[in-house]
C-alpha cells in the first residue's frame, strides 16, 4: 500500500485519525513512509512531527495510545483515513478529540479528561510500551550477551521462575516499609513480567482491556 501513496514534495502526508467504534474524528497529523511503515508494522499509529522534525508514537509520552484497526487512502492516494480505538484522550489538552472548538470558540460537548495525569516521557506510561517493544525486538534478533536474550534462551521456566524470585522481593521490600526498594523491585517485577507476555504472545492492549472491563 505504501507505494501507493503520493507523499507531497516534503515527504509527507496528511492523515485523518478517526475512532473505528463511534466515527468521531480525533486528530489530524503527518506521516512520512518511516512513520507510516512503523504503523503498519506496529499496529500503534505514528507521525512524522514537523517542528521536530522527527518521528513520534502518539501516546509515546501520555499512554494514550492508538489501536490501528485499519487504514484507507483517498480517490487522490494523497490523504489517510486511519481507524483507531483510542485509550484515553487524543488531544492533548485533555478532550477527547482534537476538535473540540466551533468557528465561534465555542467549546463543544464532548469528554473531558484530567491532564493532570499526562506525564511527561520520562515519567510516562508511554515507558511500558517502549520497554515492551525492545523486549520483542530482543527475542526476535537475540542479539548476544543481552540478558533478555539469556531469558528467552533459557525458555519459559527460566522466565516464570525469575518472575516468581521478583515478586517475592517485592513482598519483602514491602513488609520492610522501604519506598526506594518497593519501587526498585516492583520494576524488575514488571520488567520480567512483559518479558512472560512477549513469550506468551500477549500484548500490552489485552492487558489494558481486560483492567478496563473490570472497571
Amino acid at each position: 500500500m505504501i507505494d501507493k501513496i503520493k507523499f507531497d514534495e516534503r515527504g509527507l502526508v496528511p492523515a485523518v485519525i478517526q475512532d473505528y467504534k463511534t466515527g468521531q474524528v480525533l486528530m489530524l497529523a503527518y506521516m512520512n513512509a518511516e512513520s507510516l511503515s512503523k504503523t503498519v508494522t506496529t499496529g500503534k499509529t505514528w507521525f512524522y512531527s514537523r517542528s521536530r522534525e522527527k518521528l513520534w508514537m502518539k501516546g509515546e509520552e501520555s499512554g494514550h495510545i492508538q489501536e490501528v484497526k485499519e487504514i484507507s487512502y483517498d480517490c487522490d492516494e494523497d490523504t489517510l483515513l486511519i481507524l483507531v480505538e483510542q485509550t484515553g484522550p487524543a488531544c492533548h489538552t485533555g478532550h477527547l478529540s482534537c476538535f473540540y472548538r466551533n468557528l465561534d470558540g465555542e467549546e463543544k460537548d464532548q469528554p473531558i479528561f484530567d491532564t493532570s495525569k499526562i506525564y511527561d516521557a520520562k515519567e510516562g506510561p508511554g515507558i511500558l510500551y517502549e520497554l515492551y517493544d525492545v523486549i520483542m525486538d530482543r527475542r526476535e534478533k537475540m542479539p548476544e550477551g543481552a540478558y533478555t536474550t539469556y531469558l528467552f534462551d533459557k525458555g519459559i521456566d527460566k522466565i516464570l521462575k525469575k518472575v516468581g524470585e521478583e515478586n517475592a522481593e517485592v513482598i519483602i521490600a514491602s513488609k520492610n516499609r522501604v519506598k526506594s526498594e518497593v519501587v526498585y523491585e516492583t520494576s524488575d517485577l514488571i520488567y520480567h513480567l512483559l518479558v512472560l507476555l512477549v513469550e506468551q504472545g500477549v500484548e500490552l492492549s489485552d492487558i489494558f482491556a481486560e483492567l478496563r472491563s473490570r472497571r
